[in-house]
């Protein structure tokens, strides 16, 4: 592979990498208006969309190998090129857990605890990949610290929220005339939501990721990760 195409061939994989992100928190925001909003047709489409995503993921992978196998990396493009691998896996993942979102809301008939907030984080682990992703664009290290320190707001967060969601439920009084279906769906409805929770959670987390394959990238500094 001629120089030229080498480094041409650099610059398609960021591209492609920062496209994958778009379309992953299309997907993502796509999902928790489906859960908000109970929109089976939303839904249908984050679950359908997978596909894509998935497909993304193993060209991206094998453009990575290609990349590897027909030319020698210098270090730092040895770095970039594994860094992006596994940016596209935590990508990938994210796509997994969008899906998830919206088979959820598929089930969802009501809102058992109108009092957790799950948007409100849902928006800051959108954001957070957001900004982990222009790390990445712009090879931003210090960027990469500052969403370590918000995943921790986030993990506190979503802790609470898990905590609130089980002690309503032990402290809430079952009608009597409740049927049983009812209670069945109760706890559904409960399961659903705490899941929810988790894989919000989880997105911070795989932000968190992709914030440390940037910092290793740019600087050769695996002080995040773990």
């Amino acid at each position: 592979m001629p120089r030229d195409s080498y480094q041409e061939g650099l610059n398609s994989l960021r591209e492609d990498v920062l496209y994958m992100s778009e379309i992953v928190l299309e997907r993502l925001r796509l999902g928790l208006d489906a859960l908000e909003q109970k929109d089976e047709e939303m839904a249908q489409e984050v679950i359908e969309g997978d596909h894509e995503i998935n497909q993304l993921y193993l060209d991206l992978e094998q453009d990575c190998i290609d990349l590897l196998a027909l030319q020698q990396p210098v270090a730092s493009d040895l770095r970039f090129i594994a860094a992006s691998f596994k940016i596209i896996t935590d990508l990938e993942r994210i796509g997994d857990l969008a899906t998830n979102l919206g088979e959820y809301s598929l089930t969802a008939e009501r809102d058992v605890f109108p009092e957790v907030d799950i948007q409100d984080v849902a928006d800051v682990t959108i954001e957070m990949v957001e900004n982990a992703m222009e790390a990445y664009s712009d090879q931003d290290a210090d960027q990469c610290y500052t969403i370590a320190d918000i995943d921790d707001e986030v993990d506190e967060r979503c802790e609470a929220a898990s905590e609130t969601v089980v002690r309503d439920l032990i402290e809430r009084e079952i009608d009597a005339d409740s049927s049983e279906a009812d209670i069945e769906q109760l706890m559904a409805d409960v399961s659903r939501l705490l899941l929810t929770i988790r894989d919000i959670e989880r997105v911070g987390d795989h932000a968190v990721n992709i914030a440390a394959r940037t910092l290793y990238m740019v600087e050769n500094d695996d002080d995040l990760i773990y």
